[in-house]
């Protein structure tokens, strides 16, 4: 199977496809004579897995650890540990955000700023630019 293929029946496109291969979530598959790829039918369902995975919030590297546990027959506890891992970083992650949209809230409630009685954002001004900000990662890429 040729990866527009197995691009087109995964629902991603063939950069995608290639990128996985240089990821290493992909085993780069045989050529033909005439030098193109030849993919398995199995490729497709790969590629599925791995999507599904990223949606759920893994990492790349966590995709590539659940593929390489399914790849060596784990007996699941250790996918179970990586999926309760993801929960309790995604609980993290949204209490992070609840606090974020607190503090934005607030500041909306406070704010008047921009109009002919206060040009400037006193809220802003308040702000301690001194203290080093940890803002929260939301990039699934690591």
């Amino acid at each position: 199977m040729q990866i527009g293929k197995v691009a087109e029946q995964a629902g991603v496109n063939t950069q995608t496809i290639r990128f996985y291969e240089r990821s290493g979530l992909l085993n780069k598959p045989p050529r033909t004579q005439a030098g193109y790829r030849s993919y398995s039918p199995a490729t497709v369902e790969v590629v599925r897995f791995i999507k599904q995975s990223q949606e759920l919030g893994y990492t790349l590297a966590e995709v590539k650890q659940l593929i390489s546990l399914h790849e060596h027959g784990s007996n699941g506890n250790e996918i179970r540990d990586l999926a309760a891992k993801k929960l309790r970083d995604i609980a993290e992650r949204i209490d992070a955000l609840v606090g974020m949209r607190q503090q934005l809230r607030s500041f909306l409630t406070s704010c008047n700023c921009g109009t002919p009685e206060q040009p400037g954002c006193p809220p802003i001004e308040k702000l301690d630019f001194s203290v080093p900000c940890h803002p929260v990662k939301l990039d699934r890429r690591k």
